[in-house]
């Protein structure tokens, strides 16, 4: 069996030990004037990452520190000297599992291969859940502070005591702090698990007749691992299976990291069944485990194509169109490598005489697949945020840092495309709309569970629209006709999507 290439994560020190070595050398000894010119994109961001740890490590610290020290303390309130030792026992025994689950990704998965599974993911689970649990608690006695401090301000008298509203927030602390492990039990055990088709109608600005009612299965951020099991897998595809579609596509992150079992993913990925077959781009996951290759030649051995940087057309119903597929495209915040813009690589490849796919596994690449002229992309990434709360009518989610394309349809204006020979003679049509739609994804990553945000199968169908002022098809004669349109956030739309 084929498993991704085992490294260990020591490699990057060197970077860390650099990183450092700058640091103290531009804010101490270098003078002020001279620090953008030693301070590159390469060195700042190691710095970056530096900094963003650190107050990773400190955070966790403190969390943990106020629990254990809070449970510490209450066992001291037991009266028997051998309950105490005991539970303390257990206590430094669960500070010993969180440690070491915390280095397991550091030392070779040593956890995993020992049948730390179960560790792993009560674990998993206590980090994050005791954050909002901690944060919960910390507000409710910021409201408590500030209500006493009112209630002094009305009285006028400093030494009032209430013990009614004591006894309120005692209990509100509680429950407060009871409810994010609720919460993240329920994500666990069941949320994780209700897989949801959505079925979406792609509106295509005078997409060709022959391509109206075109229907794409779209699966992406499986992470086949030990909360992704071949089973699971086995059973989206079906699902997926059972909608019918005529193109299926898994965009990205296949997998974890190094060691997963990628050719066990594919294997199960490969019962995948589409007349004009099964496509998939890379991710950045499989960029992380150097696995890009092994996935593309997976694909190929079990009749599927994965596409790097290249593009084929696909016919359909005596029309066709031009699926292009991209490894993922790193962000300025993840990679010293990209210095040019997104889907740099793929200019070329972008067809103007016939409609435009694109799978790229960042939902960051669609502005510039605007701009490029590409009708629709297709990406994943986000996993919806996971977790996703509503306040107020606005969407509360983690995945709102690193994108503005969280999950569903958005449109943007299209471009026509300047790199192509004669694109600049075109005659531009200002109201065509370039459509991307971010899949949620089926596994999870960090901790698993899922809330509000339930994994996703989707099956997109591709409808013709007309745009008023138009001539029909414009795809029937020898080039397409674009608006250049630069981007801008004012410009992006979400839509709503339509649930089975």
């Amino acid at each position: 069996m084929l498993w991704t290439k085992r490294k260990m994560p020591g490699r990057e020190w060197p970077k860390l030990m650099l990183g450092a070595a700058l640091l103290i050398e531009t804010f101490i000894v270098l003078p002020a004037s001279k620090f953008e010119e030693v301070l590159g994109t390469e060195f700042a961001l190691i710095l970056i990452r530096i900094f963003f740890l650190a107050l990773f490590v400190g955070l966790v610290y403190a969390i943990q520190r106020f629990w254990f020290l809070r449970a510490w303390h209450w066992i001291g309130t037991f009266s028997s000297a051998g309950v105490q030792s005991a539970l303390r026992a257990v206590l430094i025994g669960m500070a010993v599992v969180l440690l070491a689950s915390l280095l397991n990704p550091l030392f070779g998965r040593f956890l995993t291969r020992i049948g730390g599974r179960p560790l792993l993911t009560v674990a998993s689970l206590w980090l994050v859940t005791s954050l909002f649990a901690f944060l919960a608690v910390k507000s409710v006695g910021g409201i408590e502070w500030i209500t006493n401090w009112v209630a002094r301000l009305r009285s006028r008298r400093e030494g009032e005591f209430d013990p009614s509203r004591r006894n309120f927030f005692r209990y509100a602390t509680f429950l407060a702090g009871g409810l994010p492990f609720l919460a993240a039990t329920y994500g666990f055990a069941a949320g994780r698990l209700r897989y949801t088709v959505e079925r979406v109608d792609v509106p295509i600005a005078n997409l060709p007749p022959e391509l109206d009612g075109l229907r794409i299965a779209q699966l992406s951020d499986i992470h086949i691992g030990d909360y992704m099991p071949p089973e699971e897998i086995a059973r989206a595809v079906d699902m997926a299976n059972d909608l019918e579609p005529h193109l299926s596509v898994v965009t990205g992150d296949f997998i974890n990291g190094y060691g997963d079992p990628l050719e066990t993913f594919v294997a199960a990925l490969s019962r995948l069944q589409a007349p004009l077959g099964v496509w998939g781009c890379n991710g950045n996951h499989e960029i992380y485990a150097e696995a890009e290759a092994d996935a593309q030649r997976l694909f190929r051995e079990k009749g599927m194509r994965l596409l790097r940087g290249e593009s084929a057309v696909v016919a359909y119903n005596s029309g066709s169109f031009n699926l292009i597929g991209v490894d993922y495209q790193r962000d300025r915040m993840t990679s010293w490598h990209h210095t040019g813009p997104m889907l740099e690589e793929v200019e070329h490849l972008v067809r103007l005489d016939m409609p435009n796919i694109l799978l790229s596994h960042n939902p960051n690449s669609f502005p510039r697949a605007a701009e490029l002229g590409i009708d629709l992309s297709l990406a994943g990434h986000t996993h919806g945020g996971q977790v996703k709360f509503e306040i107020v009518d606005r969407n509360i989610t983690p995945a709102r840092l690193i994108t503005p394309f969280v999950a569903g349809l958005y449109h943007l204006p299209k471009g026509r495309g300047h790199s192509h020979p004669g694109a600049e003679d075109v005659p531009a049509l200002p109201r065509e709309k370039a459509a991307l739609y971010v899949n949620r994804g089926l596994g999870t990553l960090g901790f698993p569970v899922r809330l509000g945000a339930p994994p996703e199968i989707t099956l997109l169908t591709l409808r013709r629209t007309w745009e008023s002022g138009q001539n029909p098809s414009p795809w029937s004669g020898s080039s397409q006709s674009w608006s250049s349109h630069a981007y801008d956030s004012s410009d992006l739309k979400a839509d709503g999507i339509r649930k089975s």
